[in-house]
Order: structure tokens, then C-alpha cells, then sequence
């Protein structure tokens, strides 16, 4: 028996013996769409759940943002942003319309990447902005949030007559779901609003997991920003294994966005019959495995599903390298794991760090497991000096986690990750 695990752009196979291992995906593939992507999303604008249509929202404004999402998230922008720009001008077709994107803490994106994202007449055509987090003279404060954090987002967000966003819908190792709220909280806020709401104390909330909204004060502080914006429309979409449109959500922010995280939990959660000895998982492929910073997602899937002590194996190719040179440097740095999450949890809110969510979700992680990564031979120093193992290939990886865990070990694997939410096992 063999199985493919998403790796880049392509897959790679896992052939070694798996008569001792149960395997956990998602049922998404069972939500058979019956029309087109392009036809889902119509229809979902066609009828937006508790708000006025697209075309409505614009009459008699004068600008637009759009908040769209940048090259690090899987969203199929060409099966929505034109059906927005032509709705919106429908409406009023001297509205003024500009196309933000949501980097969040992320690098710029690029030229190339809007490209391939929006279709180059749309990349061309349309005017386009890139949040900078960085860059205080950009963003202005609208507000203070639930947790005492300063609200401060992209002034072409806070400024325009109406605005909206797209976005697509997934199990969140933190905030529970992406999509909805957070195309403003983090996507277009100033970074202290983002360091507020990534402080320690709120990521060691046992509410700040995947696929649980109630209760998550990152959330909390994420819808918050999302009304004090303004943010007066989205459109949502879940997407299969494929990276196809499954499922199409427009209308109210809230509302509409949490109809799509209930249906997407009747398919996304999976359930090991024991815990696994040995993990192993994948960030689903391009573009969301590009780098490490980004593979905690899925990792965290194989925490979910592992017994005390387990040796984890993430597959992810990590092309793109470390993906934050603070992320990166607080692992290669540290005496330990251990002393970094002591360190972590003893820092204040108004101190939090840039990218101090990511690496104490991965510490967490580090001090209750032993990790092993498969990525692209390139990375293999980064990987060591961050304190994780390495190994050239998936088959090599559970060759040497069997050496730990004994070729008897139970083993469960999770061939993509974050498209899964993994309940406890009974």
C-alpha cells in the first residue's frame, strides 16, 4: 500500500509498510458540487446571507476595497475577484476600486504572484495596493480591542466608503478558521495590533485551536477589528483537495462566515482509533508549504493525533526557506525548546514579539515530541539549526522514527494536515 502526500507542486509517495497504521483525511471530496466554481460563487452573490446584494452596497459610494489575499493562501481568486469588480460596477460604474492585499505579518507580494493569482488583465488592469504592517505612516487606529490592544489597520481599509473582502475557508491551528474576520485581524493591520493579538497568553489559551470559535479570545479580538472596520461584505469559498470551489458564501462577515466554518466542520474532523506512536502529515502542498513558518499549521495536525512522546514527521517542501528571520533565530538561538516557551510566556502582551505566536506553537510542539522534516534538501541546515531532525524523504523519516519507536509503533498518517481538524480519540 502506498500513499501520496502533497509536496510543492506536485506529491510524493510513502511506500513503506503500513499494516500497523490508520490513515485520516478530510470528507471534503464527499461535497460533490452539482454547478461550476465560477457558477458557486455566482450563486452565493446572487443570494448573500443576511446582507443586500454586492451591486446594492455599492450604489452611491464612492470608493471600494477590496481586501484580497496574498501568495501564501491557496484562495482561487480568479473565480472571485471578477465577479466582484463586476457586480460593484454594476452598481455604480464610476465607483473607485482598489484591490488590497491582506499580507498580514507575510512578506510583500510580489509582481509575478499577483499575476498568478488574479489573472494577468486583472493584475494589469486594476489598481492595487500591498498592506505593509511595517510601515506605521500607512495604517491609522480606529479603536481598541477586547484585549487592550490598540486596533490599527491599512488606511485604504479605514478610509474607503465601502469595505469588503474574499477569502477562502480552512481549519486555523489558532484562530480556529481562516477566512471572514480575518482578512482585517491580521490581514491589514499595523503589526502592534497583530503583536497584540498574537500575545503569548492568548496563544497558550486551550480555546486557540483548530476549528474552535466559541470561546477563542484570538477570535474574539478578530471579529472585533473585522466591525470596527467596517468590513461590510465578504466572499468565502472552501475549496477540496484540489484547490477546487466546493462551496461559495457571500453576505454578512459574521454570519456568512460561520455558516461556511459549520459545514466545512461536518467534513473537515477526523478521529484517530488510537493515538499515533508516530505522526506524519503535510501542509497540503504550494503555496502553503513554501516554508516552515508556515508548516506549523500542519504540524500542529500531527499533534493533535499523537500519543505522549510520539516522533512527528511534517513533509513539507520549504522551498522558500525559514519563512521569518525572527521565527528562525529564536530557535536557532535558544539554549532549549523548554527555556524559550518560559521565556515566551513571561512576556507581556505590549512585548510581544514578531513572530513569537509561530515559534512558541512550534516550541510547544518541540517540548513534547520529537520532529522530524522532510523538505527540500536546500533547507537542510535551517531545519537542524532550529533543533528539528531532517531527512532526505518521507520513507527515511519513518525508517528512523521506527528506530525510536519500534517497528511495532502505531502509526497514523495525515496526508494533508490543515485541511483536517482532529478530534480526540475515544
Amino acid at each position: 500500500m502506498s500513499v501520496l502526500i502533497p509536496f510543492g507542486t506536485s506529491q510524493i509517495t510513502l511506500n513503506a509498510e503500513l499494516s500497523n497504521a490508520e490513515i485520516l483525511e478530510s470528507h471534503i471530496g464527499e461535497l460533490k458540487a452539482a454547478d461550476t466554481e465560477d457558477g458557486l460563487v455566482l450563486a452565493a452573490m446572487e443570494n448573500p446571507i443576511d446582507s443586500a446584494r454586492l451591486r446594492e452596497l455599492a450604489a452611491g459610494k464612492k470608493t471600494c476595497t477590496i481586501i484580497i489575499s496574498d501568495h501564501t493562501r491557496p484562495v482561487p481568486s480568479k473565480h472571485i475577484i471578477p465577479f466582484m469588480l463586476a457586480e460593484l460596477r454594476e452598481g455604480n460604474l464610476d465607483i473607485d476600486i482598489t484591490l488590497l492585499v491582506a499580507t498580514g505579518f507575510h512578506r510583500p507580494t510580489g509582481k509575478q504572484e499577483l499575476v498568478e493569482k488574479l489573472g494577468e488583465e486583472i493584475a494589469e488592469r486594476e489598481k492595487i495596493e500591498i498592506h505593509d504592517s511595517r510601515d506605521a505612516s500607512c495604517n491609522v487606529q480606529i479603536g481598541t480591542l477586547p484585549s487592550g490592544a490598540a486596533c490599527v489597520i491599512d488606511k485604504k481599509a479605514a478610509q474607503t466608503d465601502l469595505l469588503i473582502a474574499e477569502g477562502f475557508i480552512e481549519p486555523h491551528f489558532f484562530a480556529g478558521f481562516s477566512g471572514g474576520r480575518k482578512s482585517v485581524l491580521p490581514g491589514v493591520c499595523d503589526q502592534v495590533t497583530v503583536l497584540g493579538n498574537h500575545c503569548s497568553q492568548f496563544i497558550a489559551s486551550p480555546y486557540a485551536r483548530t476549528g474552535v470559535l466559541d470561546g477563542n479570545p484570538l477570535h474574539k479580538d478578530m471579529v472585533a477589528a473585522a466591525k470596527m472596520a467596517n468590513l461590510a461584505y465578504i466572499v468565502n469559498v472552501i475549496i477540496d483537495e484540489d484547490k477546487r470551489v466546493v462551496a461559495a458564501f457571500a453576505g454578512d462577515p459574521i454570519t456568512a462566515h460561520r455558516k461556511g466554518c459549520d459545514l466545512l466542520l461536518n467534513y473537515c474532523q477526523v478521529q484517530p482509533e488510537q493515538h499515533g506512536d508516530i505522526v506524519i502529515s503535510s501542509n497540503g502542498g504550494y503555496p502553503l508549504d513554501q516554508n516552515i513558518y508556515q508548516s506549523v499549521k500542519g504540524l500542529t495536525a500531527a499533534e493533535a493525533a499523537a500519543a505522549p512522546g510520539a516522533v512527528l514527521i511534517m513533509v513539507s517542501s520549504c522551498n522558500d526557506g525559514h519563512g521569518g528571520e525572527n521565527f528562525y533565530r529564536a530557535l536557532r538561538d535558544c539554549v532549549s525548546p523548554q527555556q524559550l516557551t518560559e521565556q515566551i510566556l513571561a512576556t507581556p502582551q505590549d512585548q510581544t514579539m514578531p513572530d513569537q505566536w509561530e515559534f512558541q506553537i512550534l516550541c510547544r510542539v518541540l517540548c513534547k515530541h520529537h520532529v522530524i522534516y522532510v523538505t527540500d534538501p536546500m533547507q537542510k541546515k535551517t531545519v537542524e539549526d532550529m533543533k528539528i531532525a531532517w531527512a532526505p524523504d518521507v520513507d527515511t523519516a519513518l525508517q528512523q522514527a521506527r528506530k525510536i519507536k519500534g517497528e511495532n509503533a502505531h502509526l497514523v498518517v495525515i496526508p494533508n494536515g490543515i485541511s483536517v481538524m482532529v478530534r480526540e480519540s475515544v
